[in-house]
């Protein structure tokens, strides 16, 4: 089976979604009172630009790491992958929970 051309709209709207999400993770870590050098320290990165990254909407966030990185910002865990995954995989996110809300304000 060959894999179709990636969808120009698709693309779009994946960028949208994690620039979104990368100001989410931004004002946790502000509102947590953490420079990006403080929260990748607590998470175990050996640089920030990462966590400059995921903020910039350029990278996002593996599985594993997350829980670390919910408590390193004072959040619930459960919460916090809830959160990316409504950011990272919108129709993931639709089938388990329902109409998104990301998704949404991705497209209006």
């Amino acid at each position: 089976m060959s894999r179709s051309a990636p969808d120009p709209a698709k693309a779009a709207q994946t960028k949208v979604l994690r620039t979104q999400a990368g100001r989410w993770l931004k004002a946790a870590r502000e509102a947590a009172g953490l420079t990006q050098a403080q929260l990748a320290e607590q998470v175990g990165l050996r640089y920030y630009t990462f966590v400059s990254q995921v903020e910039g909407g350029v990278g996002r966030l593996p599985i594993e790491t997350q829980a670390a990185w919910a408590e390193a910002l004072g959040l619930d865990p459960s919460e916090f992958a809830k959160t990316l995954l409504e950011y990272y995989e919108p129709e993931l996110y639709r089938l388990l929970f329902g109409a998104g809300g990301a998704q949404s304000r991705a497209t209006a």
